[in-house]
């Protein structure tokens, strides 16, 4: 664990642990970046406790936060994600210390690293989150009242192809496999549906 004593390295790891938890906050559910972010902050926080440190930095990181859970939650807020990457930049980078407040990082390390990270969050996030604030394009009541295919016997459950999509089903009454089926109603993402009378 000595190589993480070596502020340029416990420098990109930190960058790494916050890359991974804004991108986190920003796509949850798969748990991978965050048990990447943890591990990363970990290793980082090993560096902390054992390099000298700007106080100050380590409140810029911690601040870095707000913003950009502010800019995530509330789209067209591309300031608020300026402010938050910034103060990630200038947190990072001056959080290893020598002599006082002057950074212990490799200037060119710290500029290529911090650029790069910079705009991929500014990419990254904001495609992000106004993918994430688009109104879907599909109408899903369109689908009362069209003519599919079971794929599947239907009763309590089953699936059937209808408006190009293969969906699940249920219906009042056995429906064999191949039958041409008429959607009655949805209820979420199940489709009710009876036989399509000739």
């Amino acid at each position: 664990m000595d190589f993480l004593l070596d502020p340029n390295v416990a420098y990109l790891v930190l960058l790494s642990g916050i890359l991974l938890g804004f991108l986190a906050i920003v796509t949850p559910g798969t748990g991978l970046l965050e048990v990447g972010a943890f591990f990363c902050l970990v290793l980082a926080g090993y560096a902390v406790y054992n390099l000298s440190i700007n106080w100050w930095a380590l409140l810029f990181l911690l601040l870095s936060i707000f913003p950009f859970i502010y800019a995530v939650r509330k789209p067209n807020r591309e300031i608020y994600l300026g402010v938050s990457i910034l103060l990630m930049v200038v947190g990072s980078v001056f959080l290893f210390a020598v002599n006082g407040w002057k950074p212990d990082v490799n200037p060119l390390v710290a500029i290529i690293a911090s650029g790069s990270s910079a705009a991929f969050l500014w990419i990254a996030v904001r495609k992000s989150v106004q993918a994430a604030s688009v109104p879907p394009t599909h109408d899903l009541e369109a689908l009362v009242g069209q003519v599919g295919e079971a794929r599947t016997e239907i009763h309590d459950g089953g699936s059937v192809y209808v408006g190009g999509e293969l969906w699940s089903a249920r219906s009042g009454s056995l429906i064999p496999a191949g039958s041409h089926v008429r959607v009655v109603r949805r209820e979420g993402f199940v489709l009710v549906v009876e036989i399509q009378k000739p």
